[in-house]
């Protein structure tokens, strides 16, 4: 049989299973699929240029016509927000939500928007720790244009806003698009505090349950993860239990460190290690790092070089 065939009898077949599939699985008339999910891309990135605006001009700024642009933005991006919220409200609350989910939205984003200048001088200070941290930055410029340490954060800024506010769906959607960006990990739940610089960026995983203090410094690798996950009498993880590990103020750690546990505790001003593995608490101004491998180095015509870790 030909491929042409073949399609001609089987493909009305395939994609109404398709769709009864989807049917059994997803409520598609409240979900706000996957438009929803890229217009809430399209708001982070309207968020993001009434955030830091003169940097999106070229040449000289008129602040006039910037002024009207910022409006224009906060406004639309305001009412597109506020209309994926109700939805999500609703799917949330099914038939229960009484009229109440569009008020409930314009609380939320008003609410949300009410805080942004706050949040901006907080990723000021995210900048400034960039530039403070890294040797190798020469100007507050080229960390806002090229570091993804600022555009991960900056993000979760946001959605953990949203997630304090009892949203559901859609700070999960603005986290994974932060990673999806920068390779930056990091769940809206996370409690982070200001001046925080994550050098490098990609593989760092941060979850729901963590706290990190003031002027905390990570590298590339890092994950602040669960050690174990206490199940139900279904064997399935308990949701809503404190998992990952809190990180005190004035915290370095290095590339590669694994830090696990909602019982450990990093104690303040303490310099974890690259690759170290910890699963408990350690006091203030500690030093952990593990023990330097010894190489053994043949130097011959026939080179072989051996490691003995």
């Amino acid at each position: 049989m030909k491929i042409e065939d073949w399609l001609n009898k089987e493909t009305s077949t395939i994609a109404n299973k398709l769709i009864d599939y989807n049917k059994k699985h997803i409520e598609v008339e409240k979900s706000i699929g996957f438009t929803g999910r890229d217009q809430i891309h399209h708001i982070l990135d309207s968020f993001y240029e009434v955030f830091f605006p003169t940097i999106y001009n070229q040449g000289v700024v008129d602040e006039t016509r910037t002024l009207m642009k910022l409006n224009n933005n906060l406004r639309q991006s305001a009412l597109d927000l506020r209309d994926i919220i109700e939805k999500v409200l609703i799917y949330q609350n099914f038939d229960n939500c009484d009229g109440q989910c569009r008020e409930k939205a314009d609380h939320v984003v008003m609410k949300l928007m009410d805080r942004f200048p706050e949040i901006r001088e907080t990723i000021q200070t995210d900048i400034q720790a960039a530039y403070n941290g890294d040797p190798a930055a020469t100007s507050t410029e080229e960390i806002m244009l090229s570091y993804p340490s600022i555009r991960a954060v900056f993000i979760h800024r946001i959605a953990h806003e949203l997630y304090k506010m009892d949203v559901t769906i859609v700070p999960r959607i603005m986290s994974e698009y932060a990673h999806q960006l920068t390779g930056i990990d990091i769940h809206p739940g996370a409690k982070i505090g200001h001046s925080f610089f994550i050098d490098h960026g990609t593989g760092v995983v941060v979850g729901e349950t963590c706290t990190i203090g003031n002027n905390v410094k990570i590298y590339q690798g890092v994950t602040l993860g669960a050690l174990s996950f206490p199940l139900d009498e279904n064997g399935n993880p308990i949701k809503g239990v404190k998992r990952h590990p809190n990180i005190e103020d004035n915290v370095v750690i290095y590339a590669g460190a694994t830090i696990l546990g909602g019982k450990t505790t990093i104690g303040h001003d303490t310099v974890l290690g690259s690759n170290i593995w910890l699963t408990y608490s350690v006091p203030p101004y500690s030093r952990v790092y593990n023990s330097q491998p010894s190489p053994n180095i043949s130097n011959s015509k026939e080179v072989v070089i051996e490691y003995e870790i």
